[in-house]
């Protein structure tokens, strides 16, 4: 048996076709999903909070964090937009340059919004149910979000970069919500400011993100292997945010690190185990 020493991808690990419908698919649920809830009564969401056990002093921020990510979720429309660019025959580099417009446009806004007054008043209208205390007079997190996004899109492949973005989004947003609900209950081990990550919300987000990677790489040999760990990565850089970093910009790009190397070496592994097994059965 011959160890497989090549460390290049020669081609995607999961085909346009499906990674399109997956995204389409999963983006359209989720927003009908946020749809939903939206329409929910703020007294009837808090009823079924209670009934699903979550505590009562709990019940009012779990509320707010749900309704805020419901706006998280539209960031699944970015790699969705991608992909579905590319399907549709537009190059990488225009949907890299599309990318990068429209983060750039933003962000420029959010320092708008922070230095000059009257587009604060604007702004901070529009986003008053999304924005953090600490966002108030720093770049949101949004902005950070599509920054990192656009860089992921720029250094990695559409495959690998939209698996990072996915884990991004619905990781986070599990982790938080589980975290808002039930964190420290079982675990009391927080993180952060007022403990807002827990032990709960990051195991919570590694499941996601290691079904989630299993769902887009299904047709890729060995899987498992990176994903496991491109999903213990996102997990923990979410938990430590490492130097300081926004994880909205290390979550994916390290993320897309670990999958990159992953799939280098398997991918070769299952090309030199797919032509041995041909020349034994010649």
């Amino acid at each position: 048996m011959k160890h497989c020493k090549e460390w290049a991808v020669k081609s995607d690990p999961a085909s346009d076709s499906f990674l399109t419908l997956f995204l389409v698919v999963l983006t359209l649920t989720a927003l009908t999903l946020a749809a939903a809830i939206k329409a929910i009564r703020t007294n009837h969401l808090h009823t079924l909070l209670k009934n699903a056990g979550v505590a009562g002093h709990k019940v009012a921020k779990t509320a707010w964090e749900i309704d805020r990510k419901r706006f998280k979720l539209t960031g699944l429309g970015i790699p969705m937009v991608h992909q579905t660019l590319r399907f549709a025959g537009f190059s990488n580099n225009v949907c890299i340059g599309l990318c990068w417009a429209f983060a750039i446009s933003w962000t420029l806004c959010d320092l708008m919004r922070i230095h000059v007054p009257p587009f604060r008043r604007i702004l901070d209208w529009v986003f008053k149910e999304i924005l953090r205390k600490d966002e108030q007079y720093q770049l949101s997190g949004a902005s950070w979000f599509l920054l990192g996004c656009a860089l992921t899109i720029h250094l990695f492949s559409p495959v690998i970069a939209t698996a990072s973005i996915v884990f991004l989004v619905m990781g986070v947003l599990c982790s938080a919500l589980i975290t808002r609900s039930f964190g420290n209950s079982l675990v009391t081990v927080g993180a952060g400011a007022e403990g807002h990550k827990s032990i709960e919300g990051c195991a919570t987000m590694f499941v996601v993100c290691f079904l989630l990677g299993c769902g887009i790489f299904h047709q890729s040999y060995l899987r498992e292997y990176p994903v496991f760990i491109a999903a213990l990565v996102a997990t923990l850089a979410e938990y430590y945010e490492p130097l300081g970093i926004s994880y909205n910009v290390s979550i994916p790009v390290l993320t897309a690190v670990a999958l990159t190397l992953g799939f280098e070496r398997t991918i070769s592994c299952g090309a030199a185990v797919v032509v041995e097994g041909a020349a034994r059965a010649g």
